[in-house]
């Protein structure tokens, strides 16, 4: 019977069959089309499609994430092309799609929506019997974790370091961040445009159609929010010592550490483990 499905973007798609060659533009796609037993049907991947590690190797590369080789993916003639409205580029997936290509597009701002995500994902490919165990999986891990609510640490998470950029709570790693424990003190930020203006030297224009989730912000703007705990995580920023340096002479009170940024940012199967660990690191620091 065929298949009708919705992407996050509120786009149809049908499919008459379970797809069998599949192109991911997103690493957490990657590893949760492996996760619900599909994995040898991906034909292509990014080259930060990295996981599962030892098991992807053979996978062709089709470009990056802001740069993926449109006609190398065409050329793969997939049937299912997995993709991510913040992390891929809107030309690219506007190009394939205007081929009559399948592109699933996926924008989860929230683990459980994560969650459902991966179910769906399940269900398209025709594998929800044998991923039945993993999903109630990650439904009891967000449950139990939503159920049993830690007293809040003020935490400061930034994304990248030069600009200095973080999360606003309209965000798939501040719900994360929320979940395991921590408070974002940026939760209530918004990116301000021009950057002189994120930057509190000028005023703000109108922000139009542009991403407001990931503001600019400055290292006295942290240090009058106060974090008790500062998280950097390895990607998409590969945070260094030096960096941490800086934040624990600025803030000599705040314990910095780092983490893994998967766990942080990754949907899906990711969080089912992950959040459990990401827990597991603020309770060690409170």
């Amino acid at each position: 019977m065929p298949l009708r499905v919705y992407d996050d973007r509120g786009r149809q798609l049908l499919f008459i069959r379970p797809p069998r060659r599949i192109v991911s533009l997103v690493p957490s796609d990657t590893l949760n089309v492996f996760a619900v037993g599909a994995g040898d049907r991906l034909v292509g991947r990014t080259r930060y499609c990295v996981a599962p590690e030892g098991r992807v190797d053979a996978i062709p590369i089709v470009g990056g994430t802001k740069d993926v080789d449109v006609d190398a993916v065409i050329a793969l003639q997939p049937d299912l092309i997995l993709a991510n409205q913040e992390e891929n580029s809107r030309a690219h997936l506007e190009r394939l799609a205007q081929l009559q290509l399948p592109v699933f597009i996926a924008f989860p701002r929230r683990v459980a929506e994560g969650i459902a995500h991966l179910a769906r994902l399940a269900r398209i490919v025709g594998t929800e019997d044998q991923s039945r165990d993993l999903l109630r999986k990650g439904l009891g891990t967000a449950r139990a974790i939503e159920g049993n609510p830690r007293p809040p640490i003020a935490a400061f998470v930034p994304i990248w370091m030069e600009p200095l950029m973080t999360i606003n709570q309209d965000t798939f790693m501040s719900d994360a961040l929320t979940l395991a424990g921590g408070q974002n003190i940026f939760s209530d930020r918004q990116r301000r445009y021009p950057l002189q203006a994120d930057l509190g030297a000028a005023e703000a224009r109108p922000a139009g159609e542009r991403d407001t989730r990931y503001p600019r912000v400055t290292l006295d703007e942290i240090v009058d929010r106060s974090p008790e705990i500062v998280l950097l995580p390895d990607e998409p920023h590969p945070f260094t010592e030096a960096d941490a340096q800086v934040f624990r002479e600025r803030l000599p009170s705040a314990k910095v550490v780092f983490c893994g940024g998967r766990d942080l940012s990754w949907y899906g199967a990711q969080s089912i483990d992950g959040l459990g660990r990401l827990r597991a690191l603020i309770d060690s620091l409170r």
